[in-house]
């Protein structure tokens, strides 16, 4: 018997959802520890949280203790669950602290995510992974030492849109693909973290350019063979002083595919992807917003797909804060691993040394 999509669908959700009842009706939840307070803890992945059948904030780090005692409040995280970045090692010895979310600067990933580790907690880490190969890979290493899970948070890989996007593909719906566009970009503010390369790494490259990186990756399931990337600083106006404003770049992968990406922090971009076939053609935009994404499919022979993706439940979070619980509490392998961090580092790391030669 064929299933369509929206069967197969609900048969899958069923399941995750019995995984998710099974385990929560046994009261085995993931206690996440919040290392860093900013827009995207505070106002995406706590929420989500609360909205989460696996996870729940139960500790907090921070440098501002008004503000974690103000979140602390808000989450009902007991005070002796306020930590500082001095003495963050001590969450070793806390029982109610299963795993960290690293959301921090992209210099310091690695420094917390190792530390974490080292207190036998498993780590849920933003992208990029790090800011150099070197470190990435010492993360991974890290948490392999401790018998810990890495996971990195790459949001759209558990995105609705996006995996249908991917089944269109691995189904041979568009029949060889042949090329894929994508961009995403923003007009940055003055006295961003992100300006300084000491904290950042790089440019929208290493903040919202890897999202079209990744997504080449998994539309395609292949890893690039050869890459060559171009950057450029527009306006001199102080902002770009340590990092790229606008980067383009070029990728072949194995079976023929090219793929061209551009990422700017000079002016707004809208995340997008489209991908070409010899049967037809798949548009995602947005792309990589935390929610609304839509997608649109011309595809021969068939009836026109036009999926928009506003305010699903559960969010974008709450897939990934779950999925991550539900592998530490069956001991398995997360789908975004270290791993994947690593390869997109190691591209990105390439990138960068095609745009100075």
């Amino acid at each position: 018997m064929k299933l369509t999509r929206r069967e197969l669908s609900a048969i899958v959700t069923a399941e995750a959802m019995s995984r998710f009842a099974n385990a929560f009706d046994e009261g085995r939840t993931i206690g996440y520890c919040m290392v860093g307070l900013g827009r995207i803890s505070m106002q995406h992945f706590m929420p989500a949280l609360k909205s989460s059948k696996l996870g729940r904030v139960t500790a907090l780090v921070s440098g501002h203790r008004d503000k974690a005692e103000k979140m602390a409040a808000e989450y009902g995280v007991p005070a002796k669950n306020i930590y500082s970045y001095d003495n963050y090692d001590s969450i070793a010895g806390n029982k109610d602290i299963d795993a960290v979310y690293i959301a921090l600067p992209n210099s310091m990933h690695a420094e917390y995510t190792i530390r974490g580790a080292k207190a036998g907690k498993h780590v849920l880490c933003e992208k990029p992974l790090a800011t150099s190969v070197a470190d990435s890979q010492a993360m991974i290493d890290a948490c392999r030492k401790a018998n810990r899970k890495l996971m990195i948070a790459y949001r759209c890989q558990y995105e609705p849109t996006n995996l249908h996007a991917i089944h269109l593909i691995r189904e041979g719906k568009l029949g060889k693909i042949e090329a894929i566009e994508s961009a995403n970009g923003f007009n940055i503010h003055p006295n961003e973290w992100r300006l300084d390369r000491k904290l950042a790494g790089g440019g929208p490259l290493m903040d919202v350019g890897v999202y079209s990186l990744n997504a080449c990756r998994y539309l395609t399931g292949e890893e690039p063979s050869r890459l060559e990337g171009y950057s450029s600083v527009i306006d001199r106006d102080g902002r770009f002083n340590e990092v790229e404003e606008n980067l383009s770049w070029m990728m072949k992968f194995p079976s023929g595919i090219v793929a061209s990406c551009n990422t700017t922090y000079g002016t707004s971009m809208p995340g997008f992807f489209r991908v070409h076939g010899s049967k037809g053609m798949i548009h995602m935009e947005p792309a990589f917003a935390y929610q609304g994404q839509h997608l649109t499919a011309s595809i021969q022979g068939e009836s026109a797909i036009d999926e928009p993706c506003a305010d699903r439940d559960p969010s974008q979070f709450v897939r990934e804060a779950d999925h991550f619980a539900e592998c530490i509490l069956q001991n398995k392998e997360p789908k975004t691993a270290g791993e994947e961090g690593l390869k997109d580092m190691k591209l990105m790391t390439s990138i960068y040394r095609s745009c100075k030669s």
